[in-house]
């Protein structure tokens, strides 16, 4: 060793992370979600299954077990076990602060206690970060040193996605959050994204900017449909959409409001606009 190696014992530590993919109905491609054992804290139990016990009852040297079972939000596609593992393992449920209620209504089972932007789940080194958008209560976490970004980790949830895109529709989806949320992950540095649904994202920065650059160019869709006299939500979908919507039709059109409240927002159209949630 170099007289001027540290050692091992003084390195960052890498994240501990475990990824499980549980079946569950969900309209992502693949027909699974992502759950996540990060640093004893368990994220996203969607549904309870033999591989994700596995994943949370296993030992690694130094690892004091699950501390935590927490969500990135409180979509059904994401939250179906948290009471299963909660009772199972006697980790400390965690909900975003400020939504408390919302995560109770969707997963059965009352926080005990709550997490806001910067701080840590439960005592452990796994750090929550905001990235609402998909869904206001959207959370993001973080783990690995974070004095070391390029060897940190974040599980994503729905915030990005390796291939496609994702939905960020009304009446929950808001696209100014979205995109804000997109630029400050992409701009953090972190050297790995783990997002909610399909494979590990080894590009974060390049993925950011890709979902980035889709929002724009769909909201160039929305604004050329007006400015050609599209008049209704319906003709917007019909002209900013080239593909066949058969069986997707109402995700296309939640999106076309979510873009319409934003321009709304905006000033860049008229107050006139029935951009009523569909």
């Amino acid at each position: 060793m170099a007289a001027d190696d540290p050692g091992d014992a003084e390195r960052p530590r890498d994240p501990a992370v475990t990824r499980v993919e549980v079946p569950v109905d969900t309209r992502a491609p693949g027909g699974t979600t992502n759950a996540y054992v990060v640093d004893g804290v368990l994220i996203d139990p969607a549904a309870r299954t033999d591989a994700l016990d596995a994943a949370v009852a296993a030992d690694r040297p130094g690892d004091p077990g699950l501390e935590a079972v927490t969500v990135t939000h409180a979509h059904p596609d994401h939250v179906g076990a948290v009471t299963d593992y909660a009772a199972a393992t006697g980790a400390t449920v965690v909900a975003r602060e400020g939504h408390a209620d919302r995560f109770a209504a969707a997963t059965g089972t009352e926080p005990d206690e709550t997490v806001a932007p910067g701080e840590r789940v439960a005592g452990t080194a796994v750090r929550a970060v905001d990235t609402p958008g998909h869904a206001p209560d959207h959370l993001a976490f973080a783990a690995g040193d974070p004095d070391a970004p390029g060897r940190a980790v974040l599980c994503c949830g729905d915030l990005a996605v390796a291939e496609g895109s994702v939905a960020v529709a009304a009446p929950e989806g808001d696209l100014s959050a979205y995109l804000a949320s997109l630029e400050r992950v992409r701009d953090a540095g972190y050297g790995r994204l783990l997002p909610g649904h399909g494979p590990p994202i080894d590009d974060p920065q390049a993925t950011c900017q890709r979902l980035i650059d889709h929002r724009i160019d769909r909201e160039r869709d929305v604004t050329a449909a007006i400015d050609a006299g599209a008049t209704d939500v319906e003709s917007v979908v019909d002209a900013a959409y080239e593909k066949d919507l058969t069986g997707v039709r109402d995700l296309a059109r939640a999106t076309v409001v979510a873009h319409l409240e934003k321009l709304r927002a905006e000033g860049r159209i008229s107050d006139s606009w029935d951009v009523s949630p569909p």
